[in-house]
């Protein structure tokens, strides 16, 4: 049976493992670095679909049943099947978990669902409360503008700050046994608000969640950056990523070389035109779905502090001049 460590962290005493991921992403993802990574490339946002949210909707659902055909397991193989997305009531979890037909808890983190996804199937795995848990979570560039920007029809210019919300979903399998990376523990976020209220500057809302958590990870769990091969961050982009290092060094904590963002290695920057880098729900889901996974099968990394962050806003609330509360959740891989 796990334990609570710390204030804000977990450890499992049997380490739960991800037997299987796969991970699916749309053009511009597709144009990236990490192509080679991923399990499919759609050439077309629609997806065969009649809209962008039908598309979303395909995509979570159909890397669940990937990563489940990958070790020939059907969908009644898994006992609960987690997921979330950006859009407004988490329609593309929901509808994808009506086709699944996987008992299912429906999750919101924002950017961080996917971290969120995996200490909450870790703590029920190693709880006893299931023995294979399916875990996925998505987002979609143009479902993600519409919602919370502007009609992409508009050609609205974005600013600097502004990130490319990622077309790209991600899953993985959890169980009690079998071959694979183990999740080894985790800490659980808290929100933390900086009074941003900038929709198109997320990394700087999120960055003071980010450097809370890894912080708190640290003092809960006796660790420091050079325990880690990598810390690798969701999605704070280039803005994000520097506030946090500037936060960690203000705290006495110096992440040296150790970080790496999802959202800037699933893009070219120099010849993609992503502003400060790539976010939501899918973006860590996609690269540590198919990249991460993949270095740590092959023990090419043996350590790994992923953590996602979400910021936490609503169209109505940021209309309303509210600022973005954060979050970030982090997890411990080991090959």
């Amino acid at each position: 049976m796990g334990e609570k460590v710390g204030q804000q962290s977990v450890s499992f005493s049997q380490p739960p493992v991800i037997t299987s991921s796969a991970a699916i992403v749309g053009p511009e993802e597709g144009a990236g670095p990490l192509a080679q990574y991923f399990d499919w490339v759609i050439d077309d946002p629609l997806f065969g679909e009649k809209s962008w949210e039908k598309a979303e909707c395909k995509m979570l659902e159909e890397s669940g049943k990937l990563a489940l055909k990958k070790i020939n397991l059907q969908t009644q193989d898994a006992d609960l099947f987690l997921a979330g997305d950006l859009l407004n009531q988490i329609v593309s979890a929901n509808y994808s978990a009506r086709g699944l037909e996987i008992p299912f808890f429906g999750l919101f983190g924002a950017c961080s669902t996917f971290v969120e996804a995996m200490l909450l199937a870790s703590m029920l795995v190693d709880g006893g409360f299931a023995r294979c848990v399916l875990l996925a979570s998505s987002s979609h560039h143009l479902t993600a503008e519409r919602q919370f920007r502007f009609p992409v029809e508009q050609g609205v210019q974005r600013p600097a700050t502004g990130q490319w919300t990622a077309t790209a979903s991600g899953a993985l399998v959890v169980e009690a046994q079998g071959d694979g990376p183990r999740i080894v523990c985790g800490t659980i976020g808290k929100v933390v608000d900086m009074g941003i209220t900038d929709m198109n500057n997320m990394g700087a809302a999120m960055a003071p969640a980010a450097a809370d958590t890894l912080l708190t990870h640290f003092e809960d769990t006796g660790t420091n950056p050079d325990s880690y091969d990598l810390i690798v961050t969701g999605d704070l982009g280039k803005v994000g990523q520097k506030l946090l290092i500037e936060l960690l060094k203000k705290r006495g904590c110096d992440p040296g070389d150790k970080l790496r963002d999802c959202g800037l290695m699933f893009y070219d920057t120099e010849k993609q035109d992503i502003h400060a880098g790539g976010s939501g729900c899918g973006c860590s889901a996609a690269v540590f779905s198919g990249y991460f996974y993949s270095e740590l099968k092959e023990q090419r990394y043996k350590n790994i502090l992923l953590m996602a962050t979400g910021a936490l806003m609503s169209p109505i609330t940021c209309q309303q001049g509210e600022s973005i509360p954060a979050i970030a959740h982090a997890v411990v891989v080991s090959s």
